[in-house]
């Protein structure tokens, strides 16, 4: 049984979601606390409600497909993820999800102040990470199978 937690991570906020063999990624709520330690106490909380099997990380790639300068952030977190959880670390290439995300959850007329605190709630980390994760549940994760129906028999008139 595959039981994925998504991760968009960031120094101050970390974008969570959910996916399982059912193939469909699921936003959680952010860690948003000011401490690391405190993010990941909330995190070992999540792994083991959630009963994780492995954690999908997006990968900082650049455009043309070098690896971006936050890489190196990025793996000094996996490694950690897997010295913490002993769990697998999948990176996914997270390129545009941030500005994917954004663009769909972005409240509509509001002020900088509104926008500011909409960005700290985590909520558009929370949806990139979601993307990251459904890239890699379409990836693993077989399309079900349509059912067939009995085809109805046709006359000569195509009726």
């Amino acid at each position: 049984m595959m039981r994925c937690l998504g991760i968009d991570y960031g120094t101050r906020r970390i974008g969570l979601s959910f996916g399982d063999e059912v193939g469909v990624a699921t936003p959680l709520p952010a860690l948003v606390q000011g401490e690391a330690e405190a993010r990941w106490a909330a995190l070992e909380r999540v792994v083991r409600e959630r009963r994780l099997t492995d954690f999908v990380l997006g990968y900082p790639f650049n455009m043309d497909g070098t690896v971006g300068f936050k890489a190196r952030e990025v793996d000094q977190f996996a490694a950690e993820l897997r010295a913490r959880f002993g769990l697998p670390v999948h990176l996914m290439d997270e390129r545009l999800t941030s500005y994917q995300a954004e663009a769909e959850a972005r409240p509509s007329k509001r002020g900088a102040r509104a926008q500011r605190q909409f960005r700290a709630s985590g909520v558009v980390d929370s949806r990139a990470a979601t993307l990251i994760l459904q890239d890699f549940l379409n990836q693993r994760v077989p399309p079900p199978v349509p059912e067939f129906y009995e085809e109805e028999e046709v006359n000569d008139e195509g009726v």
